[in-house]
């Protein structure tokens, strides 16, 4: 099977769209925000202030780095980053694009008398593609993000000015990965199977490993396998997706994990477990509990190691304003 092009990807995202939001998602708002209850939700309130902008990254402690790091015992990097193109799948319509160019060298030598010639590249597109974090500005409800804050008050065109990815100094610490086809004992889970907290604990227990407050967690479907696997499948693996249920969110949340990731484009269940529902499991995580989101993770080399337990380190382009980046995270064991 091959890659999907660019106008095929453009052609498959409407049923993309349709299994992620559902036909709610097409209807307008029942009422402007001006309309809105002044009144703010219990969730707003964050546990770390009012003006806290790093969320779940406060449990970034140096002893819990210090942990993190004496789990490395063979030295084995790990890249959880998949390559990412053009062709790659992604949520509509992200797209991206690079082009490589020589600048001021057209019909000549180079610079100086060693004739110094070189490339650069522009890069065109998305920042939430392929791998990537999501930020505690990407994910709110009806308008209200992480904290309390409206789009309004910190997210105009030219970049966030509260909750951007260049507010935070990177993640490290303990990883924790999970095999769900080890759980659903499946070669590959299937779209539409979500993780529910009793399989959140039932997959730790029987892997040997306790999730703790300022863990990394990943899950394992093999679902990557669709991208450039033998059974490579562009179209389904960009149309659903196996991944994190509502009850499942939650209880990483009661945990007080860091961040939460998997190796799918959306990290959540797709469809989702609730018709008409789009996008739970972000909004618990994210806007509710400033826990930090990752995906399309390559965690195939950890679950074929039997790794359920790393170091994680990440350090993300700190871009001001922005509110998703690519990223290429490292698993160390």
């Amino acid at each position: 099977m091959r890659i999907l092009t660019s106008s095929e990807k453009s052609a498959a995202r409407p049923g993309l769209f349709t299994l992620a939001f559902g036909a709610a998602a097409l209807a307008l708002p029942a009422a402007p925000m001006a309309q809105q209850a002044e009144e703010a939700p219990a969730w707003t309130q964050s546990r770390w202030g009012a003006d806290d902008q790093l969320g779940a990254a406060n449990h970034m402690t140096p002893d819990r780095t210090k942990e993190a790091a004496a789990l490395v015992t063979e030295g084995k990097v790990y890249s959880l980053g998949i390559v990412v193109g053009p062709d790659t799948p992604a949520f509509p319509p992200r797209s991206m694009s690079v082009t490589v160019l020589q600048p001021g060298q057209n019909g000549n030598s180079g610079l100086g008398e060693n004739a110094f010639t070189y490339n650069d590249d522009i890069f065109m597109g998305w920042l939430g593609i392929g791998p990537q974090i999501d930020g505690l500005g990407h994910s709110g409800e009806d308008h209200v993000y992480y904290g309390g804050r409206r789009y309004g008050d910190f997210a105009p065109a030219s970049g966030l000015t509260e909750l951007g990815l260049d507010k935070l100094p990177g993640l490290v610490g303990r990883g924790v990965l999970l095999d769900m086809t080890r759980h659903f004992d499946t070669d590959m889970v299937a779209e539409g199977v979500a993780y529910t907290a009793d399989d959140v604990r039932a997959a730790a227990e029987a892997q040997g490993v306790e999730i703790r407050e300022g863990d990394v967690v990943l899950f394992h479907s093999n679902w990557l396998n669709l991208l450039d696997g033998e059974t490579a499948d562009p179209a389904r693996y960009a149309a659903a997706e196996p991944g994190l249920g509502v009850t499942g969110a939650e209880y990483l949340a009661e945990i007080g994990v860091m961040a939460v990731g998997a190796d799918t484009w959306g990290m959540e269940v797709v469809p989702a477990e609730t018709e008409g529902e789009a996008f739970r499991a972000h909004q618990i995580l994210q806007a509710h509990n400033g826990i930090y989101i990752l995906e399309n993770m390559d965690t195939r080399e950890l679950a074929a190691d039997g790794v359920n337990e790393f170091m994680f380190v990440l350090g993300q382009a700190r871009v001001k304003g922005a509110v998703q980046m690519m990223i290429n995270p490292i698993a160390i064991r």
